[in-house]
């Protein structure tokens, strides 16, 4: 059996499939290698500040335009996460054929800090889109909404607002969602994500997957998953979380 069938057999039977733990470029190249192209991609790097690696600014540029470059052969849209002072130059690091669509903001009222000053209370999140994909705002419709839109009858078809306003689920609540992962994002900005992004049953990549937030959102909304990370620990987390067993390669 091929590692594609390998894959797609754990994706038939459970939704999801967890890549063993690799680095997110060797995962890129492993769907590459197999041609397997997903609809998106969600892109959660860390954040160059704070704890943790500090790269240069040179050198983080040129990991995350080799991020998106790579990961935009494999995908039709892309969602690169990170905090607004960071990852605002990357508006222009479209990959070849795609242009940017979104500045998307998490918004969270109840953030903690300790910095004696101003404290950050979102995430932003830039949405990378290739050209002739299409967004799905229709999901987003109520029920008379989306009648109108079945008969072609709707002119403008709203969609979400680009704030998403959701609690910080870690230590405050969500503990249902609880995993311990230090940097845990909560289901209900990432369901709005892939609703917006995706058709029923397409695939989502995840190659910094951490605690499979995006693997939990996507099989309760109808989609489909590949995870991956680096750390063994977090592919743990992820199985338990999602009752699922790493595939073996």
């Amino acid at each position: 059996m091929s590692v594609k069938d390998i894959i797609f057999e754990s994706i038939d039977k459970q939704g999801v499939a967890i890549l063993p733990p690799m680095d997110v470029f060797d995962s890129i190249n492993l769907l590459k290698t197999e041609q397997i192209h997903v609809a998106c991609t969600m892109l959660d790097p860390w954040y160059n500040k704070g704890k943790g690696d500090v790269l240069p600014t040179d050198e983080y540029d040129a990991f995350i335009q080799q991020l998106l470059e790579n990961s935009g052969e494999i995908s039709d849209l892309l969602y690169l996460w990170g905090f607004p002072e960071v990852i605002g130059p990357y508006v222009r690091y479209a990959p070849k054929d795609f242009y940017m669509v979104s500045w998307l903001t998490w918004y969270y009222k109840n953030c903690p800090s300790v910095i004696r000053g101003w404290r950050s209370s979102q995430n932003a999140c830039i949405q990378f889109m290739r050209h002739g994909y299409a967004l799905h705002p229709e999901h987003f419709l109520n029920e008379t909404q989306k009648e109108k839109f079945e008969s072609g009858k709707m002119r403008f078809v709203p969609g979400p607002p680009s704030v998403i306003e959701s609690p910080l689920i870690i230590g405050f609540v969500g503990k249902k969602e609880q995993t311990g992962h230090p940097s845990q994002k909560p289901e209900a900005v990432f369901d709005k994500l892939l609703l917006m992004a995706m058709a029923d049953n397409q695939i989502v990549f995840d190659p910094m997957a951490g605690s499979g937030t995006t693997g939990a959102s996507a099989t309760k909304n109808g989609f489909r998953a590949i995870l991956c990370d680096k750390n063994e620990e977090y592919i743990s987390l992820m199985e338990n979380r999602l009752n699922v067993k790493r595939i073996s390669i």
